[in-house]
């Protein structure tokens, strides 16, 4: 072997991914026709759908494979420039060439490989493939049922080759693709925690998303890589919520509330502080939980005081009805400035949750961040009336209301209201 032969071995050799998968990145034996990788952040789903397109693509020069993202944008970024991507993973001499402007990766040996979005199902229609790569279903577009619509165009253009096969990744979404897929007969689901995967991630994250999200069901769903079920008759259902998720300008912020929902004593629930916002398009924006556990009042009335002022707070909404003067004091105790409302309760949690429950699904409201243990209350209030979720108490979600009744619900829907 040359000194050239020798230097292709070496490379090939740090690109070659088998020694290093960890179970769940490998295609599972048998006749499937989707391979279903649901796994927690970090687990190396992008690295796994990239290693088995590369290896059908390298194998086979007829290969046409569809990529698709929840984005255009994504599925370059992710999919083909990520640094888990196919670019990346691949040798040197068997690195495929990009075409932006075509959408279009090409192999040296003729395989090539094209680029769709999920937003746009109809740009399916017609193109046909032998394999595909589907990365985050879960995130794919609900509106209109994209989702649906996109997969399926996918399905009836898989015609090409002899063993027409999908690699599906995603973190775990409760939605109808990823629920569909899950059941389907064709479908062999592998994955895991992203605590599989810590060998190659750095410590500092795995102990900041512990601290973060290890105790709440979304930590379960997006570290542990498990699918959780929504709670039949629940107002919010975590799909729902997924599809409010959007970034916040806080130039388009035209007034800013902080919610807060008072715990009974000292030792006992946590204190509900949300601050949200309603923007110029007149939807709701949710910008922080910023909810405090076990606190004293005067520690629960500075974390009030400080979210008021990070968020330029025009307005402090807090519940009164646990002694409406000592809220008050205790408020003005952290600090005397403070734009305080309070607000007296004359319905239960849950029926004054179920309005604020329709906005969300008018898509009034946006949840402008991941706020764990809040949504964990949400999709724990039961329209009968009753609380099947985490806690005691849904504390965080009744601050929640409070804050976009106060911005969105008209004056008839407002509770009593006291100006302090």
């Amino acid at each position: 072997m040359n000194e050239r032969d020798a230097l292709n071995a070496a490379t090939y050799f740090d690109h070659y991914f088998a020694p290093h998968a960890h179970p769940g990145q490998t295609p599972p034996p048998g006749d499937w026709q989707v391979w279903m990788v649901m796994g927690g952040r970090g687990f190396g789903k992008t690295r796994a759908g990239a290693e088995y397109i590369r290896s059908i693509a390298e194998s086979d020069a007829y290969a046409r494979i569809a990529l698709v993202g929840t984005s255009l944008g994504e599925a370059r970024s992710v999919m083909v420039e990520g640094e888990s991507g196919l670019i990346a993973c691949s040798p040197p001499s068997d690195r495929p060439t990009f075409e932006p402007s075509l959408h279009r990766l090409r192999w040296p040996n003729g395989a090539q490989a094209f680029l769709y979005s999920a937003a746009e199902p109809e740009s399916l229609r017609g193109p046909q493939h032998s394999h595909a790569w589907c990365d985050e279903i879960g995130k794919w577009p609900q509106a209109h049922d994209r989702a649906s619509r996109c997969w399926e165009n996918l399905l009836l253009g898989l015609r090409l080759g002899r063993d027409q096969r999908i690699v599906a990744t995603t973190t775990p979404r409760n939605t109808a693709l990823v629920r569909r897929l899950s059941a389907s007969e064709g479908t062999v689901v592998t994955g895991g925690a992203t605590s599989a995967n810590a060998a190659n991630l750095p410590r500092t994250f795995m102990i900041a998303m512990e601290r973060e999200f290890g105790q709440t069901l979304l930590g379960r769903q997006e570290l542990g890589g498990e699918l959780i079920d929504d709670i039949e008759g629940a107002l919010w259902s975590r799909a729902l919520i997924e599809k409010c998720r959007a970034r916040s300008d806080p130039a388009e912020h035209l007034r800013v509330v902080v919610a807060v929902d008072p715990p009974a004593s000292a030792n006992g629930d946590a204190c509900g502080i949300i601050a949200a916002a309603v923007a110029q398009d007149g939807s709701a924006h949710v910008l922080a939980d910023c909810s405090v556990e076990n606190a004293s009042p005067e520690r629960w009335a500075r974390a009030v005081a400080e979210a008021a002022s990070i968020w330029s707070a025009d307005r402090v909404v807090a519940e009164a009805n646990q002694g409406g003067a000592m809220v008050a004091s205790v408020l003005r105790a952290a600090d005397v400035s403070l734009p305080l409302k309070l607000v007296h309760a004359s319905r239960g949690k849950t029926a004054r949750a179920e309005p604020v429950a329709a906005l969300y699904e008018a898509g009034r409201v946006r949840h402008c961040g991941h706020f764990a243990a809040l949504e964990d209350q949400m999709c724990g209030l039961m329209a009968g009336g009753t609380y099947e979720g985490p806690g005691r108490s849904p504390d965080r979600a009744d601050a929640l209301v409070w804050a976009l009744t106060e911005l969105l619900l008209g004056r008839q829907m407002r509770p009593r209201i006291t100006n302090i």
